[in-house]
């Protein structure tokens, strides 16, 4: 099958959702596909090449011509709107290439309705009702897309002119998107619920993401003997990966160190954003632009991993990452983090309670036997969230839709 993936993002600019479509297309690729990859072109990086076998089109888009639109041009995100430049990119690139599927991801779809193809798309986040993706106003969950409430929001967020556009955008492409001729997925029943796809005209597949199986296996063998890496403590520590913010529950995590007698060191393992505290806390160590395989070995040797998520998080492939691990997890019942931990993947804490988060992990701090069982239970389920039960699921999809039976 001949399949183009669409990403606003893709390697070496990479975040959770294009370290999936990244992913995806190794995937697609090692099992017989065709597989192409559109995305935006950044500073730096060619127009074309062949990456793992899979042919990457970096296309220009007509927002990047306009001053002062990305705060960061190394990341020019997808407009909520058609791109002139990036639509006649992509129709040229379908015309060309003639995919039995095009497989768009988040808001880049909207420079992709008009390619005659099948077309599958899959939200990440709640883009498709919220203008800032992420269900969240001011500092709780959003009770839903309303006028108002979404200008003043968008406005807050993005700056009133931008913020105006991008909310106006994000209502007037929803019904386009979901009437245009394919079928959507969803990487969680709560990004179902919240982008409200129940009445879609199309057919709705929730379908989690997924980590690459030999990233499971890898990630279950011993913790190699040896030295340990000298960026992590000696002894045992606790573990947060991910943008160090407030949704993130980096607040709430912070709070619930500070409520433990003679805590371990808590390491942390991600990217400032605006709210990160300018200073930490001491025993609280900070390592940014870590690789994976540091990650991973962090993952491997710490005595708990923490996830406080207080948004809607939809599906954190950290959480995922951390289960096959076989880490001892605590973690929210925020958004999708139920789908993937179940009942006994992790101990879960409602969002935004520093002393619950505090009291699971004061638990598992001193309970030897319930972190291991913990942990296995978890390695066992994570097994359901590989590449090679998730990716067939995928590829069902677009049979269906090449086969014109796409429910």
């Amino acid at each position: 099958m001949r399949v183009l993936l669409l990403s606003q993002f893709y390697a070496p600019v990479i975040g959770g959702e294009e370290r999936h479509v990244e992913a995806l297309a190794g995937e697609l690729a090692l099992r017989g596909h065709r597989v192409s990859v559109a995305t935006i072109a950044v500073p730096g990086a060619p127009a074309g090449e062949t990456r793992d076998g899979v042919r990457v089109h970096r296309l220009r888009a007509s927002a990047q011509r306009l001053p002062g639109v990305f705060t960061d041009p190394s990341r020019p995100h997808a407009a909520p709107l058609p791109d002139p430049e990036l639509s006649t990119g992509i129709r040229r690139l379908v015309r060309a290439e003639r995919p039995d599927v095009v497989h768009a991801h988040n808001w880049i779809v909207n420079s992709a309705l008009w390619t005659g193809r099948p077309l599958v798309l899959t939200l990440h986040d709640y883009s498709h009702v919220c203008a800032v993706k992420r269900l969240m106003r001011d500092g709780a969950p959003c009770a839903g897309p309303a006028p108002v409430r979404c200008l003043r929001c968008a406005g807050r967020h993005h700056g009133v002119a931008t913020g105006t556009v991008t909310a106006l955008g994000t209502w007037l492409l929803r019904g386009r998107r979901e009437r245009a001729p394919g079928a959507m997925i969803a990487v969680s029943e709560a990004v179902a619920r919240g982008n409200r796809l129940a009445g879609s005209r199309l057919p709705v597949h929730v379908i989690p993401n997924f980590i690459p199986d030999h990233l499971w296996r890898a990630a279950g063998a011993p913790v190699p003997p040896g030295p340990r890496d000298p960026r992590l403590p000696a002894g045992p520590f606790l573990l947060f990966v991910g943008d160090l913010a407030r949704d993130k529950g980096l607040h709430v995590l912070l709070e619930a160190h500070g409520r433990l007698r003679d805590p371990p060191p808590l390491v942390l393992m991600g990217r400032r954003v605006p709210d990160t505290p300018a200073r930490l806390p001491d025993r609280v160590t900070l390592l940014e632009d870590c690789p994976h395989d540091l990650v991973a070995g962090a993952l491997r040797r710490c005595a708990v991993a923490l996830a406080p998520s207080v948004w809607p998080d939809p599906c954190p492939t950290v959480v995922l990452e951390a289960m096959a691990a076989g880490c001892a997890l605590v973690t929210t019942s925020a958004g999708g983090i139920p789908d993937l931990v179940g009942e006994e993947g992790a101990l879960t804490v409602p969002p935004g309670d520093p002393e619950a988060l505090a009291g699971a992990t004061r638990r598992l701090l001193g309970d030897q036997e319930l972190r291991r069982s913990l942990g296995a239970a978890a390695r066992r389920r994570a097994r359901d969230f590989t590449a090679g039960r998730v990716v067939p699921r995928i590829e069902a999809v677009y049979r269906a839709l090449v086969d014109g039976d796409g429910a």
